[in-house]
């Protein structure tokens, strides 16, 4: 994880150009399309990883509507969405946690073809959404979560591949429970960089 910007940085004017907007939009689009697809996965294949990836899916979208919704305003709207988003991101990392101590006590042991074959194509398109918004991740607080969100997403998917790979080999659902509570710790982490780097920009004079 990399440090939240240096205090008294110079956020400038708030985002609005028609290219950023428009990534945002293709981030959100293809967010929803992937919590549906990966939700029905994980469901059926019972992996708790798969299962966190989409509802993270999930939050990203909403997390790009808010994202659009505040672009164009002042900074301090913008820190209020952050805090919003930051929220979003705690309360993800913590039903992971909770689904993951539910797997562990049923002890399912989830089917990793599956996993493997969606957790690919989560990989391929927060890959693209990733490099459309590189240019934007030292942006404002807002701008950041959204990076954050996208960045975390694609090493959550890798995650889930070598969580696949390991329910293959071992035939046990450990693998994914670990891989699970770490998605779940980068969640809470990145919800702290979130909200520490918001509150500094409240505390800006508009």
């Amino acid at each position: 994880m990399s440090a939240c910007c240096d205090h008294g940085h110079d956020h400038g004017p708030p985002p609005s150009s028609d290219r950023y907007r428009l990534i945002l939009w293709v981030a959100l689009i293809a967010n929803a399309a992937m919590f549906v697809v990966e939700l029905a996965a994980g469901l059926a294949a019972g992996s708790v990883s798969l299962q966190a990836d989409a509802l993270d899916f999930f939050g990203d979208a909403a997390n790009y509507a808010v994202s659009l919704a505040v672009l164009g305003m002042a900074l301090a709207w913008r820190a209020r969405a952050s805090l919003v988003k930051s929220a979003s991101m705690a309360a993800f990392g913590i039903w992971v946690l909770g689904q993951a101590a539910f797997n562990l006590a049923t002890g399912v042991v989830p089917e990793p073809m599956t996993m493997g074959v969606v957790g690919t194509a989560a990989l391929a398109v927060n890959i693209g959404v990733a490099l459309l918004l590189y240019r934007y991740r030292e942006g404002d607080s807002n701008m950041r979560s959204v990076w954050l969100c996208t960045r975390n997403d694609a090493l959550g998917n890798i995650a889930v591949l070598a969580a696949a790979l390991g329910v293959f080999g071992t035939g046990a659902g450990w693998p994914d429970l670990i891989v699970a509570g770490a998605m779940a710790a980068l969640a809470l982490t990145s919800s702290v960089q979130v909200t520490r780097h918001a509150l500094q920009e409240l505390r800006v004079p508009a």
